[in-house]
Protein backbone atom coordinates (compact mmCIF):
# COMPACT_ATOMS: atom_id res chain seq x y z
CA UNK A 1 0.00 0.00 0.00
CA UNK A 2 1.12 3.67 -0.44
CA UNK A 3 2.37 5.63 2.55
CA UNK A 4 -0.58 6.63 4.74
CA UNK A 5 0.90 8.80 7.45
CA UNK A 6 1.02 10.87 9.57
CA UNK A 7 -0.99 9.87 12.56
CA UNK A 8 -0.55 13.28 14.11
CA UNK A 9 -2.49 16.06 15.85
CA UNK A 10 -3.44 18.96 13.58
CA UNK A 11 -0.77 21.59 12.99
CA UNK A 12 -2.09 24.19 15.49
CA UNK A 13 -1.60 21.68 18.31
CA UNK A 14 2.02 20.94 17.43
CA UNK A 15 3.97 20.87 20.73
CA UNK A 16 6.98 23.09 21.29
CA UNK A 17 9.27 20.05 21.34
CA UNK A 18 8.17 19.22 17.78
CA UNK A 19 9.35 22.62 16.59
CA UNK A 20 12.62 22.15 18.44
CA UNK A 21 13.07 18.74 16.80
CA UNK A 22 12.47 20.17 13.35
CA UNK A 23 14.89 23.07 13.87
CA UNK A 24 17.48 20.79 15.44
CA UNK A 25 17.43 18.41 12.51
CA UNK A 26 17.81 21.28 10.06
CA UNK A 27 20.76 22.44 12.15
CA UNK A 28 22.43 19.05 11.84
CA UNK A 29 22.17 19.27 8.05
CA UNK A 30 23.58 22.81 8.05
CA UNK A 31 26.53 21.88 10.27
CA UNK A 32 27.11 18.84 8.07
CA UNK A 33 27.92 21.18 5.17
CA UNK A 34 30.58 22.78 7.31
CA UNK A 35 32.00 19.38 8.24
CA UNK A 36 32.29 18.35 4.61
CA UNK A 37 34.34 21.45 3.81
CA UNK A 38 37.02 21.01 6.47
CA UNK A 39 40.57 19.90 5.72
CA UNK A 40 41.74 16.51 6.89
CA UNK A 41 45.05 15.53 8.32
CA UNK A 42 47.49 13.86 5.97
CA UNK A 43 46.75 10.36 4.74
CA UNK A 44 49.62 8.94 6.77
CA UNK A 45 48.17 10.07 10.10
CA UNK A 46 45.44 8.05 11.88
CA UNK A 47 41.97 9.54 12.06
CA UNK A 48 41.41 10.34 15.71
CA UNK A 49 37.93 10.22 17.23
CA UNK A 50 37.35 12.87 19.88
CA UNK A 51 34.74 12.16 22.52
CA UNK A 52 32.22 14.81 21.53
CA UNK A 53 29.39 13.40 19.42
CA UNK A 54 29.40 16.20 16.85
CA UNK A 55 33.19 16.14 16.64
CA UNK A 56 33.13 12.37 16.23
CA UNK A 57 30.76 12.67 13.30
CA UNK A 58 32.88 15.49 11.89
CA UNK A 59 35.95 13.28 11.60
CA UNK A 60 34.12 10.16 10.38
CA UNK A 61 32.31 12.09 7.64
CA UNK A 62 35.51 13.84 6.62
CA UNK A 63 37.41 10.54 6.50
CA UNK A 64 34.78 8.97 4.27
CA UNK A 65 34.70 12.04 2.04
CA UNK A 66 38.47 12.08 1.42
CA UNK A 67 39.79 8.58 2.09
CA UNK A 68 37.07 6.03 1.20
CA UNK A 69 38.00 3.84 -1.78
CA UNK A 70 34.99 5.05 -3.79
CA UNK A 71 34.54 8.77 -4.17
CA UNK A 72 31.20 9.96 -2.71
CA UNK A 73 29.65 13.41 -3.07
CA UNK A 74 29.11 15.28 0.18
CA UNK A 75 25.32 15.18 -0.29
CA UNK A 76 25.44 11.39 -0.59
CA UNK A 77 27.50 11.06 2.58
CA UNK A 78 25.05 13.11 4.59
CA UNK A 79 22.03 11.36 3.08
CA UNK A 80 23.50 8.02 4.09
CA UNK A 81 24.28 9.39 7.55
CA UNK A 82 20.67 10.47 8.00
CA UNK A 83 19.39 7.11 6.78
CA UNK A 84 21.71 5.26 9.14
CA UNK A 85 20.73 7.38 12.13
CA UNK A 86 17.02 6.85 11.51
CA UNK A 87 17.54 3.14 10.90
CA UNK A 88 19.33 2.79 14.23
CA UNK A 89 16.24 4.12 16.02
CA UNK A 90 14.74 0.71 15.17
CA UNK A 91 11.37 2.33 14.46
CA UNK A 92 9.73 1.24 11.18
CA UNK A 93 7.60 4.40 11.06
CA UNK A 94 10.40 6.97 11.40
CA UNK A 95 12.01 7.78 8.07
CA UNK A 96 13.18 10.44 5.66
CA UNK A 97 10.67 11.32 2.93
CA UNK A 98 12.18 12.52 -0.37
CA UNK A 99 10.37 15.36 -2.10
CA UNK A 100 8.36 13.14 -4.50
CA UNK A 101 7.24 10.82 -1.71
CA UNK A 102 6.25 13.79 0.42
CA UNK A 103 4.16 15.11 -2.48
CA UNK A 104 2.31 11.78 -2.78
CA UNK A 105 1.76 11.73 0.97
CA UNK A 106 0.26 15.21 0.90
CA UNK A 107 -2.05 14.19 -1.94
CA UNK A 108 -3.26 11.18 0.03
CA UNK A 109 -3.82 13.10 3.23
CA UNK A 110 -5.44 16.10 1.51
CA UNK A 111 -7.64 13.77 -0.52
CA UNK A 112 -6.95 15.52 -3.83
CA UNK A 113 -4.57 15.34 -6.76
CA UNK A 114 -4.40 16.97 -10.18
CA UNK A 115 -4.96 14.67 -13.15
CA UNK A 116 -7.62 12.94 -15.22
CA UNK A 117 -9.05 10.76 -12.43
CA UNK A 118 -8.95 7.05 -13.06
CA UNK A 119 -7.68 3.88 -11.42
CA UNK A 120 -5.25 2.05 -13.68
CA UNK A 121 -3.61 -1.36 -13.50
CA UNK A 122 -1.33 -3.26 -15.87
CA UNK A 123 -2.82 -6.14 -17.88
CA UNK A 124 -0.79 -8.11 -20.44
CA UNK A 125 1.77 -5.32 -20.49
CA UNK A 126 -0.77 -2.56 -21.14
CA UNK A 127 -2.35 -0.05 -18.72
CA UNK A 128 -6.06 -0.77 -18.33
CA UNK A 129 -8.69 1.45 -16.71
CA UNK A 130 -10.03 -0.31 -13.63
CA UNK A 131 -12.49 2.44 -12.82
CA UNK A 132 -12.83 6.16 -13.65
CA UNK A 133 -13.14 8.17 -10.46
CA UNK A 134 -16.55 9.67 -9.83
CA UNK A 135 -16.71 13.30 -10.95
CA UNK A 136 -13.26 13.27 -12.55
CA UNK A 137 -12.44 14.39 -16.11
CA UNK A 138 -12.24 10.78 -17.33
CA UNK A 139 -15.71 9.87 -16.11
CA UNK A 140 -17.18 13.06 -17.55
CA UNK A 141 -15.57 12.33 -20.93
CA UNK A 142 -16.88 8.77 -21.10
CA UNK A 143 -13.81 6.69 -20.31
CA UNK A 144 -14.98 3.22 -19.23
CA UNK A 145 -13.67 0.46 -17.01
CA UNK A 146 -11.81 -2.04 -19.18
CA UNK A 147 -10.48 0.54 -21.65
CA UNK A 148 -6.90 -0.29 -22.62
CA UNK A 149 -4.70 2.83 -22.78
CA UNK A 150 -2.50 2.28 -25.83
CA UNK A 151 -1.09 5.78 -26.38
CA UNK A 152 -0.39 8.79 -24.20
CA UNK A 153 0.26 11.60 -26.60
CA UNK A 154 1.95 9.81 -29.50
CA UNK A 155 3.95 7.42 -27.36
CA UNK A 156 3.01 3.77 -26.87
CA UNK A 157 2.22 2.70 -23.33
CA UNK A 158 3.35 -0.89 -23.90
CA UNK A 159 5.39 -2.17 -20.92
CA UNK A 160 5.04 1.04 -18.90
CA UNK A 161 4.56 0.44 -15.18
CA UNK A 162 1.83 2.18 -13.20
CA UNK A 163 4.11 4.92 -11.87
CA UNK A 164 5.20 5.82 -15.39
CA UNK A 165 1.58 5.93 -16.55
CA UNK A 166 0.58 8.18 -13.64
CA UNK A 167 3.49 10.54 -14.31
CA UNK A 168 2.33 11.01 -17.88
CA UNK A 169 -1.35 11.44 -17.05
CA UNK A 170 -0.97 13.70 -14.04
CA UNK A 171 0.04 17.32 -14.17
CA UNK A 172 -0.99 20.86 -13.18
CA UNK A 173 -4.69 21.67 -13.25
CA UNK A 174 -5.78 23.35 -16.45
CA UNK A 175 -3.20 21.62 -18.65
CA UNK A 176 -4.31 19.22 -21.43
CA UNK A 177 -3.34 15.59 -21.94
CA UNK A 178 -4.22 13.35 -24.89
CA UNK A 179 -4.46 9.57 -24.68
CA UNK A 180 -5.91 6.81 -26.85
CA UNK A 181 -7.86 3.83 -25.57
CA UNK A 182 -8.75 0.57 -27.24
CA UNK A 183 -12.27 -0.67 -26.56
CA UNK A 184 -13.58 -3.84 -28.23
CA UNK A 185 -10.98 -3.53 -31.03
CA UNK A 186 -11.95 0.10 -31.69
CA UNK A 187 -9.72 3.03 -30.80
CA UNK A 188 -10.88 6.32 -29.36
CA UNK A 189 -8.76 9.36 -28.54
CA UNK A 190 -9.51 11.67 -25.61
CA UNK A 191 -8.05 15.11 -24.99
CA UNK A 192 -8.84 16.06 -21.42
CA UNK A 193 -8.02 19.07 -19.30
CA UNK A 194 -6.47 18.00 -16.03
CA UNK A 195 -8.40 19.04 -12.96
CA UNK A 196 -8.41 18.58 -9.21
CA UNK A 197 -9.70 15.08 -8.46
CA UNK A 198 -11.11 14.12 -5.10
CA UNK A 199 -9.94 10.81 -3.67
CA UNK A 200 -12.93 9.52 -1.75
CA UNK A 201 -12.21 8.10 1.68
CA UNK A 202 -15.60 6.35 1.67
CA UNK A 203 -15.35 3.96 -1.25
CA UNK A 204 -18.69 2.21 -1.06
CA UNK A 205 -22.11 2.80 0.49
CA UNK A 206 -24.77 0.09 0.25
CA UNK A 207 -28.00 -1.02 1.89
CA UNK A 208 -27.81 -4.77 2.46
CA UNK A 209 -30.75 -7.10 3.18
CA UNK A 210 -32.58 -6.82 6.51
CA UNK A 211 -31.90 -3.09 6.84
CA UNK A 212 -28.14 -3.41 7.37
CA UNK A 213 -26.23 -0.39 6.10
CA UNK A 214 -22.69 -0.84 4.83
CA UNK A 215 -19.93 1.76 4.58
CA UNK A 216 -16.40 1.00 3.37
CA UNK A 217 -13.78 3.49 4.62
CA UNK A 218 -10.39 2.97 2.99
CA UNK A 219 -8.30 5.82 4.44
CA UNK A 220 -8.40 8.56 7.06
CA UNK A 221 -7.72 11.67 5.01
CA UNK A 222 -8.93 15.24 5.51
CA UNK A 223 -12.51 14.39 4.40
CA UNK A 224 -13.15 11.03 6.06
CA UNK A 225 -15.44 12.12 8.91
CA UNK A 226 -17.47 14.41 6.63
CA UNK A 227 -17.92 11.71 3.98
CA UNK A 228 -18.78 9.05 6.56
CA UNK A 229 -21.36 11.26 8.24
CA UNK A 230 -23.08 11.94 4.91
CA UNK A 231 -22.98 8.24 4.01
CA UNK A 232 -24.59 7.10 7.27
CA UNK A 233 -27.25 9.82 7.00
CA UNK A 234 -28.12 8.66 3.48
CA UNK A 235 -28.37 5.02 4.55
CA UNK A 236 -30.60 5.87 7.50
CA UNK A 237 -32.91 7.76 5.13
CA UNK A 238 -32.95 4.68 2.89
CA UNK A 239 -34.13 2.56 5.80
CA UNK A 240 -30.96 1.26 7.46
CA UNK A 241 -31.66 0.06 11.00
CA UNK A 242 -28.04 -0.94 11.77
CA UNK A 243 -24.64 -0.23 10.33
CA UNK A 244 -21.41 -2.01 9.30
CA UNK A 245 -18.24 0.11 9.29
CA UNK A 246 -15.70 -1.76 7.16
CA UNK A 247 -12.12 -0.81 8.05
CA UNK A 248 -10.48 -3.85 6.49
CA UNK A 249 -7.42 -2.91 4.50
CA UNK A 250 -7.50 0.65 5.88
CA UNK A 251 -3.91 1.58 6.84
CA UNK A 252 -4.94 4.69 8.77
CA UNK A 253 -3.98 8.30 8.13
CA UNK A 254 -4.69 11.47 10.08
CA UNK A 255 -5.15 11.02 13.80
CA UNK A 256 -7.55 13.97 13.98
CA UNK A 257 -9.82 12.20 11.49
CA UNK A 258 -9.73 9.00 13.51
CA UNK A 259 -10.85 11.04 16.51
CA UNK A 260 -13.57 12.77 14.45
CA UNK A 261 -14.95 9.43 13.21
CA UNK A 262 -15.07 8.01 16.74
CA UNK A 263 -16.88 11.17 17.89
CA UNK A 264 -19.72 10.42 15.47
CA UNK A 265 -20.63 7.31 17.47
CA UNK A 266 -19.69 8.22 21.07
CA UNK A 267 -21.27 10.43 23.73
CA UNK A 268 -20.01 13.78 24.95
CA UNK A 269 -17.28 13.33 27.53
CA UNK A 270 -16.21 9.84 26.50
CA UNK A 271 -12.47 9.49 25.93
CA UNK A 272 -11.23 8.39 22.52
CA UNK A 273 -7.45 8.07 22.64
CA UNK A 274 -4.51 9.21 24.74
CA UNK A 275 -1.08 10.14 23.36
CA UNK A 276 1.94 9.65 25.59
CA UNK A 277 5.18 11.22 24.43
CA UNK A 278 8.65 11.15 25.91
CA UNK A 279 9.16 10.82 29.66
CA UNK A 280 8.30 14.01 31.55
CA UNK A 281 5.86 15.40 29.01
CA UNK A 282 2.15 15.37 29.93
CA UNK A 283 -0.13 12.98 28.04
CA UNK A 284 -2.66 14.39 25.59
CA UNK A 285 -6.17 12.95 25.85
CA UNK A 286 -8.75 13.37 23.10
CA UNK A 287 -12.32 13.43 24.43
CA UNK A 288 -15.64 13.53 22.61
CA UNK A 289 -17.07 17.04 22.68
CA UNK A 290 -20.36 16.46 20.81
CA UNK A 291 -23.42 14.24 21.28
CA UNK A 292 -23.34 11.22 19.03
CA UNK A 293 -25.27 11.40 15.78
CA UNK A 294 -27.10 8.04 15.78
CA UNK A 295 -27.35 6.85 19.40
CA UNK A 296 -29.83 4.03 18.70
CA UNK A 297 -28.08 2.59 15.65
CA UNK A 298 -26.47 -0.84 16.28
CA UNK A 299 -22.94 -0.88 14.91
CA UNK A 300 -20.36 -3.45 13.80
CA UNK A 301 -16.73 -2.73 12.84
CA UNK A 302 -14.79 -5.06 10.53
CA UNK A 303 -11.00 -5.43 10.83
CA UNK A 304 -8.24 -7.46 9.21
CA UNK A 305 -4.45 -7.66 9.47
CA UNK A 306 -4.05 -4.58 7.25
CA UNK A 307 -6.27 -2.37 9.46
CA UNK A 308 -3.86 -0.04 11.21
CA UNK A 309 -3.26 3.16 13.14
CA UNK A 310 -6.32 5.45 12.89
CA UNK A 311 -8.45 2.41 12.05
CA UNK A 312 -7.32 0.84 15.31
CA UNK A 313 -7.97 4.06 17.23
CA UNK A 314 -11.59 4.04 16.03
CA UNK A 315 -12.09 0.31 16.64
CA UNK A 316 -10.43 0.47 20.06
CA UNK A 317 -12.51 3.42 21.28
CA UNK A 318 -15.81 1.92 20.08
CA UNK A 319 -14.91 -1.46 21.57
CA UNK A 320 -13.83 -0.04 24.94
CA UNK A 321 -17.10 1.90 25.28
CA UNK A 322 -19.22 -1.08 24.08
CA UNK A 323 -20.52 1.02 21.20
CA UNK A 324 -19.68 -1.47 18.44
CA UNK A 325 -19.04 -5.16 18.11
CA UNK A 326 -15.71 -5.78 16.37
CA UNK A 327 -15.41 -8.68 13.92
CA UNK A 328 -12.67 -10.11 11.73
CA UNK A 329 -9.09 -10.94 12.62
CA UNK A 330 -6.57 -9.17 14.84
CA UNK A 331 -5.46 -5.87 13.33
CA UNK A 332 -1.94 -4.73 12.41
CA UNK A 333 -0.90 -3.26 15.75
CA UNK A 334 0.40 0.24 15.01
CA UNK A 335 0.14 2.01 18.34
CA UNK A 336 2.33 5.01 17.63
CA UNK A 337 1.79 8.49 16.21
CA UNK A 338 4.02 10.43 13.83
CA UNK A 339 4.55 14.05 12.87
CA UNK A 340 5.97 15.15 9.52
CA UNK A 341 8.53 17.98 9.65
CA UNK A 342 9.42 19.75 6.35
CA UNK A 343 13.15 20.09 5.62
CA UNK A 344 15.07 22.65 3.62
CA UNK A 345 15.84 20.26 0.75
CA UNK A 346 12.14 19.82 -0.11
CA UNK A 347 11.77 16.50 1.68
CA UNK A 348 10.58 15.85 5.21
CA UNK A 349 11.31 13.92 8.37
CA UNK A 350 8.58 11.55 9.49
CA UNK A 351 9.18 11.07 13.20
CA UNK A 352 7.42 9.05 15.88
CA UNK A 353 6.49 11.49 18.63
CA UNK A 354 4.16 9.44 20.86
CA UNK A 355 2.54 6.12 21.57
CA UNK A 356 -1.22 5.98 21.88
CA UNK A 357 -3.56 4.13 24.24
CA UNK A 358 -7.24 3.24 24.05
CA UNK A 359 -9.75 4.66 26.56
CA UNK A 360 -9.23 1.78 29.02
CA UNK A 361 -5.44 2.11 28.76
CA UNK A 362 -4.59 -0.53 26.17
CA UNK A 363 -1.45 -0.26 24.08
CA UNK A 364 -1.96 -2.27 20.91
CA UNK A 365 1.54 -1.64 19.55
CA UNK A 366 3.20 -4.64 17.95
CA UNK A 367 6.97 -4.19 17.59
CA UNK A 368 7.81 -5.47 14.09
CA UNK A 369 10.43 -8.11 13.56
CA UNK A 370 11.82 -6.32 10.53
CA UNK A 371 12.08 -2.73 9.39
CA UNK A 372 9.63 -1.63 6.70
CA UNK A 373 9.40 1.99 5.56
CA UNK A 374 5.89 1.49 4.24
CA UNK A 375 2.88 0.15 6.08
CA UNK A 376 1.70 -2.55 3.69
CA UNK A 377 -0.88 -5.29 3.81
CA UNK A 378 1.92 -7.79 3.14
CA UNK A 379 3.75 -6.79 6.34
CA UNK A 380 2.23 -9.57 8.39
CA UNK A 381 5.32 -11.46 9.47
CA UNK A 382 5.14 -10.19 13.05
CA UNK A 383 4.56 -12.39 16.04
CA UNK A 384 1.02 -12.31 17.40
CA UNK A 385 0.64 -13.09 21.08
CA UNK A 386 -2.01 -15.66 21.99
CA UNK A 387 -4.95 -14.25 23.96
CA UNK A 388 -3.92 -16.33 26.97
CA UNK A 389 -0.88 -14.14 27.61
CA UNK A 390 -2.11 -10.80 26.31
CA UNK A 391 -2.84 -8.16 28.97
CA UNK A 392 -6.57 -8.04 29.80
CA UNK A 393 -8.75 -4.99 30.31
CA UNK A 394 -12.43 -4.34 31.01
CA UNK A 395 -14.78 -2.29 28.86
CA UNK A 396 -17.37 0.09 30.29
CA UNK A 397 -19.82 -2.81 30.51
CA UNK A 398 -17.27 -5.19 32.02
CA UNK A 399 -16.45 -7.19 28.91
CA UNK A 400 -12.89 -8.50 28.53
CA UNK A 401 -10.73 -6.93 25.82
CA UNK A 402 -7.04 -7.45 25.10
CA UNK A 403 -4.02 -5.24 24.71
CA UNK A 404 -0.77 -6.01 22.94
CA UNK A 405 -0.35 -6.72 19.24
CA UNK A 406 -3.38 -5.15 17.57
CA UNK A 407 -7.11 -4.94 18.27
CA UNK A 408 -8.46 -8.40 19.03
CA UNK A 409 -12.00 -8.75 17.61
CA UNK A 410 -14.99 -9.67 19.77
CA UNK A 411 -15.84 -12.22 17.07
CA UNK A 412 -12.95 -13.83 15.24
CA UNK A 413 -14.11 -14.75 11.74
CA UNK A 414 -12.35 -14.95 8.39
CA UNK A 415 -9.11 -16.52 7.28
CA UNK A 416 -6.16 -15.70 9.51
CA UNK A 417 -3.87 -17.47 7.02
CA UNK A 418 -3.97 -17.87 3.27
CA UNK A 419 -5.47 -21.31 2.47
CA UNK A 420 -2.71 -23.88 1.74
CA UNK A 421 -3.92 -24.57 -1.85
CA UNK A 422 -3.70 -20.83 -2.63
CA UNK A 423 -0.25 -20.64 -1.05
CA UNK A 424 0.85 -23.58 -3.19
CA UNK A 425 -0.51 -21.89 -6.32
CA UNK A 426 1.28 -18.64 -5.49
CA UNK A 427 4.58 -20.50 -4.96
CA UNK A 428 4.15 -22.42 -8.22
CA UNK A 429 3.40 -19.25 -10.19
CA UNK A 430 6.24 -17.31 -8.57
CA UNK A 431 7.20 -14.32 -10.67
CA UNK A 432 4.46 -15.26 -13.18
CA UNK A 433 1.59 -14.20 -10.93
CA UNK A 434 1.10 -11.16 -13.15
CA UNK A 435 0.57 -13.42 -16.16
CA UNK A 436 -2.01 -15.39 -14.17
CA UNK A 437 -3.87 -12.18 -13.41
CA UNK A 438 -3.69 -11.16 -17.07
CA UNK A 439 -5.16 -14.50 -18.16
CA UNK A 440 -7.96 -14.11 -15.63
CA UNK A 441 -8.79 -10.63 -16.92
CA UNK A 442 -8.68 -11.78 -20.56
CA UNK A 443 -11.17 -14.60 -19.90
CA UNK A 444 -13.51 -12.21 -18.07
CA UNK A 445 -13.43 -9.86 -21.06
CA UNK A 446 -14.30 -12.75 -23.37
CA UNK A 447 -17.31 -13.64 -21.19
CA UNK A 448 -18.58 -10.06 -21.09
CA UNK A 449 -21.12 -10.42 -23.91
CA UNK A 450 -22.51 -13.78 -22.75
CA UNK A 451 -22.99 -13.01 -19.04
CA UNK A 452 -26.65 -13.29 -18.10
CA UNK A 453 -26.28 -11.93 -14.56
CA UNK A 454 -23.57 -10.90 -12.12
CA UNK A 455 -24.12 -14.19 -10.31
CA UNK A 456 -23.38 -16.49 -13.26
CA UNK A 457 -21.46 -19.52 -12.06
CA UNK A 458 -17.93 -20.23 -13.23
CA UNK A 459 -17.95 -23.52 -15.12
CA UNK A 460 -15.39 -26.28 -15.27
CA UNK A 461 -14.91 -25.45 -18.95
CA UNK A 462 -13.97 -21.87 -18.07
CA UNK A 463 -11.38 -23.06 -15.55
CA UNK A 464 -10.01 -25.37 -18.22
CA UNK A 465 -9.85 -22.45 -20.65
CA UNK A 466 -7.95 -20.42 -18.07
CA UNK A 467 -5.45 -23.21 -17.56
CA UNK A 468 -5.01 -23.64 -21.32
CA UNK A 469 -4.23 -19.93 -21.62
CA UNK A 470 -1.57 -20.27 -18.92
CA UNK A 471 -0.10 -23.18 -20.89
CA UNK A 472 0.03 -21.01 -24.04
CA UNK A 473 1.82 -18.34 -22.05
CA UNK A 474 4.34 -20.95 -20.81
CA UNK A 475 3.55 -20.09 -17.18
CA UNK A 476 1.15 -22.90 -16.20
CA UNK A 477 1.62 -24.45 -12.74
CA UNK A 478 1.29 -28.22 -12.31
CA UNK A 479 -2.31 -29.17 -13.06
CA UNK A 480 -2.79 -30.81 -9.66
CA UNK A 481 -1.87 -27.55 -7.90
CA UNK A 482 -4.19 -25.55 -10.16
CA UNK A 483 -7.09 -27.96 -9.57
CA UNK A 484 -6.56 -27.95 -5.79
CA UNK A 485 -6.93 -24.15 -5.80
CA UNK A 486 -9.90 -24.38 -8.19
CA UNK A 487 -12.60 -23.11 -5.77
CA UNK A 488 -10.59 -19.96 -5.01
CA UNK A 489 -9.68 -19.44 -8.67
CA UNK A 490 -13.36 -19.76 -9.64
CA UNK A 491 -14.29 -17.22 -7.00
CA UNK A 492 -11.73 -14.69 -8.26
CA UNK A 493 -12.78 -15.25 -11.85
CA UNK A 494 -16.42 -14.76 -10.91
CA UNK A 495 -15.63 -11.40 -9.30
CA UNK A 496 -13.70 -10.26 -12.37
CA UNK A 497 -16.48 -11.40 -14.70
CA UNK A 498 -19.10 -9.51 -12.68
CA UNK A 499 -17.00 -6.33 -12.65
CA UNK A 500 -16.19 -6.40 -16.36
CA UNK A 501 -19.75 -7.16 -17.45
CA UNK A 502 -21.83 -5.21 -14.94
CA UNK A 503 -19.54 -2.83 -13.04
CA UNK A 504 -18.01 -2.54 -9.59
CA UNK A 505 -21.36 -2.47 -7.76
CA UNK A 506 -22.25 -5.88 -9.20
CA UNK A 507 -18.82 -7.19 -8.24
CA UNK A 508 -19.33 -5.96 -4.67
CA UNK A 509 -22.70 -7.68 -4.33
CA UNK A 510 -21.19 -10.92 -5.58
CA UNK A 511 -18.34 -10.62 -3.10
CA UNK A 512 -20.73 -10.13 -0.19
CA UNK A 513 -22.07 -13.65 -0.76
CA UNK A 514 -18.63 -15.09 -0.03
CA UNK A 515 -17.66 -12.63 2.71
CA UNK A 516 -17.91 -14.63 5.94
CA UNK A 517 -17.03 -11.63 8.12
CA UNK A 518 -19.69 -9.39 6.59
CA UNK A 519 -22.27 -12.19 6.66
CA UNK A 520 -21.62 -12.79 10.36
CA UNK A 521 -21.88 -9.08 11.12
CA UNK A 522 -25.19 -8.86 9.26
CA UNK A 523 -26.48 -11.83 11.22
CA UNK A 524 -25.63 -10.18 14.54
CA UNK A 525 -27.11 -6.84 13.52
CA UNK A 526 -30.36 -7.82 11.83
CA UNK A 527 -32.14 -8.74 15.05
CA UNK A 528 -30.62 -5.96 17.19
CA UNK A 529 -32.89 -3.09 18.18
CA UNK A 530 -30.24 -1.16 20.14
CA UNK A 531 -26.44 -1.04 20.28
CA UNK A 532 -26.37 -3.24 23.40
CA UNK A 533 -28.56 -5.89 21.74
CA UNK A 534 -25.63 -6.80 19.48
CA UNK A 535 -23.60 -7.99 22.44
CA UNK A 536 -26.54 -10.00 23.73
CA UNK A 537 -26.67 -11.75 20.37
CA UNK A 538 -23.07 -12.92 20.87
CA UNK A 539 -24.27 -15.24 23.62
CA UNK A 540 -27.13 -16.76 21.62
CA UNK A 541 -26.83 -19.89 19.49
CA UNK A 542 -26.33 -19.21 15.82
CA UNK A 543 -29.32 -20.04 13.66
CA UNK A 544 -27.65 -19.91 10.26
CA UNK A 545 -24.48 -21.27 8.74
CA UNK A 546 -22.00 -18.68 7.58
CA UNK A 547 -20.15 -19.72 4.42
Amino acid sequence: MPDMLPDAPPAPRRPVRALVAAVGFGGVLAVGGWWAGRDLTSATQPVRAPLGGARLFDQVAAAVAQKYVDSLPADTIFAKSVAGMLNELDDPFTSFLPEERLRRLNEQMNGTFSGVGMQVDIRDGWPVVIEPLVGGPSERAGVLAGDRIVLIGKESTRDLDRDEVFKRLRGPSGTPVTFTVERESQRQTFTLVRDKVHLRAVQRVALLPNGVGYVDVNVFNAFTATELSAAVDSLVKMGARSMVLDLRGNPGGLLEQGVAVAELFLDRGQSIVQLRGRAGSPPQTFTDSQPQRWPTLPLAVLLDRASASASEIVAGALQDHDRAVVLGVTSFGKGSAQNVYPLSNGGALRLTIARWYTPVGRSINRPPERRADDLDASDTGDVTLPDTIKPRFRTDAGRTVFGGGGITPDVVVGDTLTPPPVQALARAMGKNLGAYRDALSKLAQQRKRTMQSAGDIVTRAELDALYDDLVRRNVAPPRAIFDAAGPWIARSLGYEMARVAFGSDAEFLRRTQDDATLQRASQLLQSARSPRDVFGNLERPRTATVP
